[in-house]
């Protein structure tokens, strides 16, 4: 017998187990249920075997006969083709789906190599598990990548598409490496948004709205100091919640190379704001503890910038404390800071401009944001320039001050010349 299509469509379930064959091995299962199953039986080792070559109509005729010939082709060859089936089957068993990728890239890499490890994860939980959790990373193609990014950029948010295809690549590159993967699914991918440069600073009356408004948001008071002390220091966010009391002497805050960006140790004077900021060290380990209990670590790498944006839109509650919703959905939220979005880098970036400003030199502000001297004078010029720092700090606490109470056009004695127009990393 030959099958052909109208015959296959015409087999009837009984009420027993119909197979019918086409010859060498090669039919049809028909169960009470009305499922068909193709099927190539065959005997090795002297043990009848059953391959299962997938369901009708799902699995048509014309490729049930090309997966039986490939099988006849291993049986000729002496080899059980459905042994390699059951096989190659456990292999794809044990392949990682993304979620599993995504925990051993988090522990085994980026805890170990990235202080930003806490933001990558966030991100992965966020817009990759739900996306492609579940799914074999082996699976996921070029085309999985771009929809995703294309989606990110489509909410509104082209910086974090930019964000989030830069740790997918990195995690797949990884996988790659580790030979937990044969190839990464990036490759050809380009960053889905141009990468801008971020020009915000704070103004004068924002400083003050923003200093005035931070303690009537919704954040926690270790918070509400942290983001202050990066205006007052000009130091990383990073570098500032990861603050500990060993670290402290005196007036002088002295950052490890280890949590230092350039990898270099930096020393940071600390004004008498900055110190009232940081309260007594005596009994504290970490500055800004995290707030879970029994855990002996700073508060989290993203808790700033997620603290920040929920005090920059604020959802808007009613009398009956029910979310506010507007006519086409959407939640009605406030800006309770009163002043246009920033970032916790922001102030970093405000601090250096007010300190250029006011005339300090551009050496001075490069050795306060401890950005790495480039060309020879990094050999040759070995100077930490420390009084000029606590200098610069003193006057640009004494302006932050005066913008603080409310005295914008006070006088505030510049330190020296210098050039303008600085970017901030």
């Amino acid at each position: 017998m030959t099958f052909s299509d109208k015959y296959i469509a015409s087999l009837k379930p009984t009420d027993k187990i119909n197979d019918v064959r086409e010859g060498k091995g090669f039919g049809i299962r028909v169960l009470p249920s009305g499922i068909k199953t193709w099927f190539f039986i065959y005997r090795i080792d002297g043990k009848r075997r059953f391959m299962n070559l997938g369901h009708y109509p799902s699995i048509s005729l014309q490729d049930a006969r090309k997966k039986y010939r490939d099988a006849y082709g291993l049986y000729e060859q002496g080899k059980d083709p459905a042994g390699l089936a059951d096989h190659a089957k456990e292999e794809r068993r044990k392949m990682p789906t993304v979620a599993d990728l995504v925990e051993e890239y988090i522990e085994r890499h980026a805890k170990r190599f990235k202080r930003s490890w806490e933001k990558d994860k966030q991100i992965l939980n966020r817009d990759v598990i739900p996306a492609w959790g579940t799914k074999k990373a082996v699976d996921v193609s070029k085309r999985d990548v771009v929809s995703l990014l294309e989606g990110i950029v489509e909410r509104g948010a082209p910086a974090m598409a930019n964000n989030c295809f830069q740790i997918i690549r990195k995690m797949f590159n990884w996988a790659v490496e580790k030979d937990i993967l044969p190839s990464t699914p990036c490759t050809g991918v380009k960053l889905p948004s141009p990468k801008v440069t971020r020009e915000r600073t704070l103004n004068d009356t924002e400083i003050k709205t923003m200093w005035g408004n931070l303690g009537q948001c919704a954040m926690s008071e270790e918070i509400e100091r942290a983001l202050k002390l990066i205006l007052v220091t000009a130091q990383r966010p990073g570098e500032v919640i990861g603050m500990h009391s060993s670290e402290i002497d005196g007036q002088w805050w002295t950052i490890p190379a280890e949590r230092a960006k350039n990898g270099k140790s930096h020393r940071v004077f600390l004004t008498s704001l900055a110190l009232e900021l940081i309260g007594n060290v005596e009994d504290k380990a970490y500055i800004f503890k995290t707030p879970i209990i029994d855990r002996d670590q700073p508060i989290g790498g993203t808790a700033l910038n997620v603290a920040l944006n929920r005090a920059l839109c604020t959802p808007v509650i009613d009398k009956k404390g029910k979310p506010v919703i507007e006519a086409d959905g959407k939640q009605v939220t406030k800006n309770t800071l009163g002043v246009d979005p920033f970032t916790p880098h922001d102030l970093r970036r405000t601090a250096a401009t007010f300190m250029a400003e006011m005339g300090t030199m551009d050496e001075v502000i490069d050795a306060i944001l401890n950005h790495a001297k480039k060309g020879v004078i990094k050999v040759y010029n070995q100077y930490r320039y420390d009084k000029e720092k606590q200098a610069a700090l003193e006057s640009w606490e004494r302006k932050l001050k005066s913008i603080i109470n409310g005295k914008t056009n006070a006088t505030v004695t510049p330190i020296s010349a210098g050039r303008k127009g600085r970017r901030v990393a």
